[in-house]
């Protein structure tokens, strides 16, 4: 599933996470997490190992991606 830059956003947000403290969870720099969020950008041209990194860092830190079609996805949900 590939996350979308509303997706990252949303996650950050249920964390109280700045994007400087995304990047330091992931390993990537302020600037990928910046055109990852970024709806014009978005996560379909990075690097699939980043996207991945950005997507581990959220799930270690609680949150549960989830396609669309579930519960009216794409979204997100901490987990329970």
């Amino acid at each position: 599933m590939l996350l979308t830059a509303g997706q990252i956003r949303a996650a950050r947000a249920l964390l109280d996470w700045s994007q400087p403290q995304l990047a330091q969870a992931s390993g990537l720099s302020l600037m990928s997490i910046r055109r990852m969020e970024d709806p014009k950008i978005g996560t379909a041209q990075r690097a699939a190992a980043n996207v991945e990194a950005v997507r581990a860092a959220l799930d270690a830190a609680g949150v549960v991606f989830l396609e669309a079609g579930q519960q009216g996805g794409p979204g997100l949900r901490l987990k329970a």
